[in-house]
């Protein structure tokens, strides 16, 4: 049935038929590749992720051959990732009240043209500090673009097409996950790494160019309990996000989760790959989670399983392994074994979470819930990549990585404590 458009509400203890998730109906088509929106929106998706997956070891190698400081790469890193962050919650809010396909096409023109800027200092071997700015406005436009991504989905596809959406787009994205790190590191180690940052900046261009000709319907006037003003919605999104365990216990286990896998696995990943394994060597590992990944998705294209929140968290756990052989000097082949099984278990994780949002949260509501959901999981990660330098230069880069993979671990299993998660069904 229908789910409602707001939240019971909480003076009084919900039952448990009041707590579960309701589906929702959308578009008609359950075969996203009929619709000539769908293909356009895959095709932006493509290109965009093309660049992006070269983006993080170009960033990374190309700050530390200017400054050989982990400190520095923190720094250009947190300088995106804050704003990113802090721009998420309105994203939601934009990509609720607006066309989430002009959402799209606007936020990707900017981030095209804020690489354009990153990639001319890399080529240029400016100080990191020139990054900065760039860095933050980049984080912006990425923050606003999230919400859209993570709703427009219900959009362009409705009933079991909404798995098989979430795969395609899962499987495009980790095939990009493939070739782009491995790329990325045999360019930055040959020519630097502002050549792959102009890769990304023109697969953002041309990702607008496809999202323009989506041409999706416009949408209905906003109808909010709390009025029709921005912060109204903003305060309805939270409402309803603040009143479902199933979705903010999973949010939380992911804000302890990301705080440790990245803070060590973009920190001290390329730091310890520098002494070690090189960047060519950890391009590869980064590319074997991109083919654990992509097997992942492609299997979820055809099969799915009915209550999938209990395997999809269980196998989780198992994403912190690398961290622990990270901390412990594995080779390249141990590291990219277990990058692989990460990549298989954190694929099959994405496409059930997207599905499940998608068809228990109602549509006008799914960018200010996914907003909140990637704030409150995001939010962490600032705090972990800043203070990761400083707690390895205290205790050692070995004791640092391989405590925050067990605790990354631990996290995942926490949320399997609330009996509504294991309840939780995705339609056959």
């Amino acid at each position: 049935m229908p789910a409602p458009d707001a939240p019971e509400s909480r003076d009084r203890e919900p039952s448990e038929r009041d707590a579960l998730p309701v589906s929702h109906t959308g578009p008609a088509s359950g075969r996203p590749l009929r619709s000539a929106a769908f293909r356009w929106f895959l095709g932006g998706q493509s290109i965009s992720t093309v660049g992006s997956a070269m983006s993080p070891v170009a960033l990374a190698f190309g700050v530390l051959e200017v400054t050989d400081s982990a400190a520095w790469l923190s720094a250009v890193i947190t300088a995106a990732l804050v704003p990113m962050v802090g721009a998420l919650l309105l994203g939601g809010g934009i990509a609720d009240r607006y066309r989430r396909d002009t959402v799209l096409c606007l936020t990707s023109l900017g981030a095209g043209l804020t690489q354009v800027g990153v990639a001319l200092l890399l080529l240029t071997h400016q100080h990191p500090a020139f990054l900065l700015p760039l860095s933050a406005l980049n984080g912006i436009f990425q923050g606003l673009t999230k919400p859209a991504l993570r709703g427009i989905i219900a959009n362009l596809t409705a009933g079991r097409g909404i798995q098989s959406a979430s795969s395609l787009l899962a499987s495009v994205r980790n095939a990009t996950q493939i070739i782009g790190p491995t790329a990325a590191g045999l360019l930055t180690a040959s020519v630097g790494g502002g050549w792959a940052i102009a890769v990304d900046a023109v697969s953002f261009l041309l990702a607008a160019a496809c999202f323009a000709r989506m041409s999706l319907p416009d949408l209905p006037p906003p109808r909010s309990e709390s009025g029709s003003t921005m912060l109204g919605e903003l305060r309805e999104g939270w409402d309803y996000f603040s009143s479902q365990p199933w979705i903010w216990t999973v949010t939380l286990a992911f804000a302890v989760f990301n705080g440790f896998n990245m803070g060590v696995w973009q920190i001290l990943g390329p730091v310890i790959a520098k002494g070690t394994i090189g960047a060519a060597g950890w391009g590869v590992v980064l590319s074997a989670r991109g083919v654990g990944a992509l097997l992942a998705s492609a299997v979820m294209v055809k099969l799915t399983v009915r209550r999938p929140m209990g395997p999809a968290l269980a196998s989780m756990s198992l994403a912190a392994v690398p961290l622990i052989l990270l901390g412990a000097g594995a080779s390249t082949f141990w590291l990219a074994a277990a990058a692989f099984v990460a990549g298989v278990v954190a694929g099959f994780f994405t496409v059930v979470w997207e599905t499940v949002h998608n068809t228990h949260i109602p549509e006008r509501l799914l960018s200010r819930v996914g907003a909140h959901d990637e704030f409150w999981s995001f939010v962490s990660i600032p705090i972990g990549q800043l203070s990761t330098p400083f707690l390895a230069a205290a205790f050692g880069t070995t004791a640092v990585a391989v405590t925050g993979g067990g605790v990354a671990a631990v996290a995942m299993l926490v949320p399997l404590l609330v009996p509504l998660l294991r309840k939780i069904e995705i339609n056959r």
